[in-house]
């Protein structure tokens, strides 16, 4: 089995929603975080993961670290509204 790891950081108390899609043995599942608070970790089972990750918070920073394996996605973004959409295999 595959663990995927994921660690929000940046800016403390920043608040995000985030629609993770996570495949593993062609079985497709959703985990959705409507108002999450940073510092944050997910730790998923799958051999895929596609994101989208939406700041909710203003003059924040939004830091997500994606890391499967011994791949590894890293993106950051400021400010409400900064949208970051993720891919890992």
């Amino acid at each position: 089995m595959t663990q995927i790891h994921i660690t929000m950081s940046g800016s403390p108390g920043a608040e995000f929603s985030a629609h993770w899609r996570i495949t593993h043995e062609g079985e497709t599942t959703e985990h959705v975080e409507e108002s999450g608070t940073v510092p944050a970790e997910y730790t998923f089972t799958g051999t895929e993961l596609e994101g989208t990750v939406k700041l909710l918070s203003d003059d924040e920073r939004l830091e997500v670290d994606i890391q499967k394996g011994s791949n590894r996605s890293r993106s950051s973004t400021h400010g409400a509204g900064g949208t970051l959409t993720l891919m890992i295999s």
